[in-house]
């Protein structure tokens, strides 16, 4: 077949750094084309440090583009193509979260017009073909609302990108696999406990505060030890959202909450199915089963 093709639907610039960046170094020094798709340009989130402060959405508002910057940057160290956006730049906003006046923004994700969302996710299906595409769980990963509208977004695109469903869009296209980007629960406990010496100024999460999968809902892990330069230079692209620990084994967002930069990566398939898997019981390539 042509150049395997790997799709991935983010909601935020950051987001496909702190859950899939691994993945996406790895993918793209093995020749996979790539595509990181986002849905908002962050405009609501906070600012760590002072330099970029007055970006933010209640000054001058401008911090959704500098974060196309960040964005940019950051799939430049991971390898990937440059961004693109749903519907193009600036096309939805970022929601924040439920109850703050960001939500009710008529342009906000979360009141995205669904036929034209999903319309707009099928087109790029069409147009990139890709096998594999990676989307969040139905709880968004931590229940932001622009996750959550990735997650119905995205299914409902991966079902009708290969039937006669927005005529407009494009050729049918039918992806192989549909995966769900996760966190493995007893690794990320594992690599919490690991972390000796919390630095200055962060704490440890309290219970819950992170969220993860049970171990048994893994389907697939991917290896990424060998690309975690990359994907270190990532998160410190994105600088108004990430600090990396000198160390370089945790970061934390502006809540100082201290993580670990996992060297491996977890997924659920959802579509799809299973490739051969390992002694472990698990796929360790999502392009696993499908036919060269």
């Amino acid at each position: 077949m042509s150049a395997r093709r790997l799709l991935l639907v983010h909601a935020h610039p950051d987001d496909e750094s702190l859950t899939t960046g691994g993945t996406i170094a790895h993918y793209a020094r093995a020749g996979v084309e790539v595509t990181v798709l986002t849905c908002s340009l962050g405009e609501e989130g906070e600012v760590i440090g002072t330099a970029w402060a007055q970006l933010v959405a209640d000054r001058a508002d401008q911090l959704g583009g500098y974060r196309i910057l960040e964005l940019t940057r950051a799939l430049d160290e991971l390898g990937a193509a440059g961004p693109r956006f749903l519907g193009g730049a600036g096309r939805w906003r970022d929601s924040g979260m439920v109850g703050t006046a960001a939500a009710a923004n008529p342009r906000a994700f979360v009141n995205a017009d669904p036929q034209e969302a999903i319309g707009a996710l099928v087109a790029v299906l069409r147009e990139v073909r890709p096998h594999v595409v990676v989307c969040y769980d139905p709880d968004g990963g931590y229940g932001h609302p622009d996750h959550i509208q990735v997650h119905r977004f995205a299914s409902a695109a991966f079902e009708a990108a290969g039937t006669t469903d927005f005529p407009d869009a494009g050729e049918p296209w039918d992806p192989a696999k549909l995966y769900w980007t996760v966190t493995d629960g007893a690794v990320l406990e594992r690599e919490l406990a690991a972390i000796a010496e919390v630095p200055a100024g962060w704490r440890r999460p309290g219970v819950g505060e992170l969220p993860a999968v049970p171990t048994e809902s893994v389907t697939a892990v991917i290896d990424v030890s060998h690309v975690l330069a990359a994907k270190r230079a990532a998160f410190r692209a994105h600088a108004t959202q990430v600090t990396v620990a000198p160390s370089g084994t945790e970061y934390a967002l502006s809540n100082n909450i201290v993580q670990p930069v996992l060297s491996e990566e977890h997924f659920v398939l959802v579509r799809g199915s299973s490739g051969p898997v390992g002694d472990d019981g698990r796929e360790h390539d999502l392009f696993a089963g499908i036919a060269e």
